[in-house]
């Protein structure tokens, strides 16, 4: 492939050789540099690719993507831009043929709810006769393949080369949850999203390895507004307008309030023996009743965002309100069986606004008691496991603090941390940092009645600690628990 094939979609510099030289492969790791590859300099995080520009061109590169000055050898072209993440992007795109121009991708930004969302349109679309590619938080799903998420978002590469292998699986459509990260980072950059979601926004991902203030987190969000056809909005929410700020698609907005084009009508909590679900009337720009097997207002936030989108695809209201009442996503209030007499399920909230959103739910189901377990992850922001306390303190009537995954750090000063914002409340508590004890501890203390919340790790099926991933999945914990105490 020609390196000016790659570049056709950049303004770029030729510093050295020669942009019409034939190349191998795109690569933006020095581990996987191939001889007459071309390798893409990205300043990350942990390290900067320009350090490896003579190594990479030791190794046979043949053509160097940069945005700062690097040494390199005779024979090697470099080729100068102003962000390298951004080149990749469109390069990425250019490598695997645009397979994105062959698919209708929907992206998902917000806060809270990408993940159920997306699995909720992926249900219902799938129920009409489309094959939905899948790309989030827990994996990414092509065809009858799943692979395991690292990140959100994944790098640029790694989207395109997903959209390609969709493309050949036969998807003809792909719902995607799209990070403030991955936005920032110009993962997504170029894509040409079909429609864009904005499900909310709360004050999370702020601090040094994320984003500087809530303004930027603001901006970042807004900017999936500057690339698709359609936007699809939360018109509840208090930033939905600085969201939208710069938006320049058509838009559309669902809600609870009057002014919504989508609206929920008439909601209804459902309580039966080990079941917690909600019905609503949709109306405004469709009108039809709906009942889900997932609790609380969230869930019909998340189910009218599903609706919104597959309106667009036509989709016939039965086969809407069939999908909707199957949808499952693992770790999202996963009801976990343990016993006749008390409810424990496994949610992935770990930041104060998605705990009190799921605790705020679960109080209007009426436990005869709210019981949380939950801890923080190592090596992010200490502000918020003071919040995480204090909204547990707040809002459990019973706290089991332990620990989740303390990367770096050592889980007792976590767990401190988290007691200072437990100690501004009345909210009584115990602290038990082995994660496996903390649930023994709640099953066997459970009262009739109680309502029991293993939160923060979710679909989560590892413990990380000082950099190495150990097996542990909570439904694998709750189960060993279960066998010893019998």
């Amino acid at each position: 492939m020609k390196l000016t094939k790659l570049l056709e979609h950049l303004e770029y510099e030729v510093i050295k050789g020669n942009d019409e030289i034939e190349v191998t492969e795109l690569i933006n790791d020095s581990r996987r540099v191939t001889a007459g590859c071309v390798f893409v300099c990205i300043s990350g995080a942990v390290s900067d690719g320009h350090g490896y520009a003579k190594e990479v061109a030791a190794k046979g590169a043949k053509a160097l993507i940069t945005e700062k000055e690097v040494e390199a050898s005779d024979g090697v072209t470099v080729i100068r831009v102003k962000d390298t993440r951004y080149a990749l992007a469109f390069m990425s795109a250019a490598y695997f043929g645009y397979p994105a121009d062959k698919l209708k991708i929907i992206g998902i930004t917000g806060t809270k709810g990408k993940t159920t969302t997306t699995y909720m349109v992926k249900s219902i679309l799938e129920g009409v006769g489309h094959k939905v590619g899948l790309i989030g938080t827990i994996e990414a799903i092509i065809g009858d393949k799943s692979i395991p998420a690292n990140n959100t978002t994944p790098e640029s590469y790694t989207i395109h080369q997903y959209f390609s292998e969709m493309v050949k699986a036969g998807c003809d459509s792909v719902v995607m949850e799209v990070s403030s990260q991955g936005l920032m980072l110009h993962r997504t950059a170029g894509i040409p999203f079909e429609i864009g979601i904005f499900t909310n926004l709360g004050e999370d991902h702020i601090g040094p390895n994320e984003h500087k203030d809530f303004e930027d987190y603001k901006r970042c969000k807004g900017m999936l507004f500057t690339q698709c056809r359609l936007g699809i909005a939360n018109v509840d929410d208090p930033w939905y307008q600085d969201v939208f700020r710069n938006a320049t698609c058509q838009v559309e907005t669902f809600g609870m309030s009057e002014k919504a084009d989508l609206r929920a009508a008439d909601i209804e909590h459902i309580t039966r023996p080990g079941y917690l679900g909600v019905r609503y009337h949709v109306n405004g720009l469709m009108d039809f009743d709906v009942e889900i097997d997932i609790p609380g207002d969230f869930s019909v936030y998340n189910s009218l965002t599903a609706i919104a989108v597959c309106r667009h695809f036509d989709v016939p209201e039965e086969n809407i309100k069939k999908a909707l009442k199957v949808a499952k996503v693992r770790g999202r209030i996963e009801m976990v069986k343990v016993s006749e007499e008390f409810t424990m399920m496994i949610d992935y909230a770990h930041n104060a606004m998605s705990l009190e959103s799921l605790l705020h739910t679960l109080r209007d189901y009426h436990p005869k008691r709210l019981v949380t377990i939950f801890g923080c992850g190592g090596n992010r922001s200490r502000t918020r496991r003071y919040e995480m306390g204090e909204v547990s303190g707040r809002m459990s009537d019973f706290t089991i603090i332990t620990s989740d995954n303390p990367r770096f750090e050592e889980p007792q000063a976590i767990i401190d941390d988290i007691i200072t914002g437990m100690k501004k409340t009345d909210g009584e508590y115990i602290s038990i940092c082995d994660r496996k004890e903390a649930i023994r501890y709640a099953i066997e203390h459970g009262r009739a009645g109680d309502v029991i919340v293993l939160a923060g790790k979710g679909h989560e099926t590892y413990q990380e600690i000082k950099g190495v991933k150990y097996d542990m999945d909570d439904r694998n914990l709750i189960k060993e628990v279960l066998e010893e105490l019998q």
